[in-house]
């Protein structure tokens, strides 16, 4: 599609209603839910911003999702190791990091150039102690009135689940690991 039909559609598939979401829980899924909601609003042209927070940029969704031409990706962590492993001073450079990330996509959201913003794990990067939940707070509140919030993640803080319009828990009652020592699985759990 070139652009100019792509700006046509953006405009005329804009949403007139933003709502907010939180997928969490412990069980499989919530990354899932969350590209299936980003392709979905991709396929109606809509414009969409995938972040995603503690991990790498390599898990196997992220290459389609970066195929679609209203999709943009942003992955990747300053320090690419779980946040029980880092030092006091690494966990202050991803904490760093990801509020100056979060500010950054606020200001972008501000200037609408997004219809849907996924923050996928960006709700157990607060508990990691890995983001400022003020500043998420902020970005939730500044947030364009039609402009889709979703984010992802173990544990949100009672803050967050008063202020989602949507919370949809995705509760583990088996998993493979447990009972056979099966560990995640390209093209299936990443």
């Amino acid at each position: 599609m070139n652009n100019e039909k792509q700006v046509s559609s953006d405009k005329k598939n804009a949403l007139k209603q933003g709502l907010s979401h939180i997928y969490c829980g412990d069980g499989k899924g919530k990354t899932t839910a969350c590209v299936g909601l980003s392709v979905r609003a991709a396929s109606h042209g809509l414009r969409v911003l995938f972040c995603q927070f503690l991990k790498s940029g390599t898990s196997g969704e992220l290459s389609v999702l970066k195929t679609l031409p209203t999709v943009e990706v942003i992955s990747g962590e300053p320090i690419n190791r779980f946040s029980w492993e880092m030092t006091e001073e690494e966990k202050q450079i991803t904490r760093d990091f990801n509020d100056a990330r979060l500010q950054e996509i606020s200001a972008r959201m501000k200037q609408n150039e997004f219809d849907l913003v996924v923050l996928d794990e960006v709700i157990g990067t607060i508990g990691a102690g890995l983001v400022d939940i003020n500043v998420l707070l902020k970005l939730i509140e500044e947030k364009p009135a039609t402009c889709e919030l979703v984010m992802s993640g173990r544990n949100p803080a009672e803050e967050l689940l008063e202020v989602a319009d949507y919370v949809s828990e995705i509760m583990a009652r088996k998993h493979p690991f447990e009972t056979s020592g099966i560990t995640g699985r390209k093209g299936i759990e990443f």
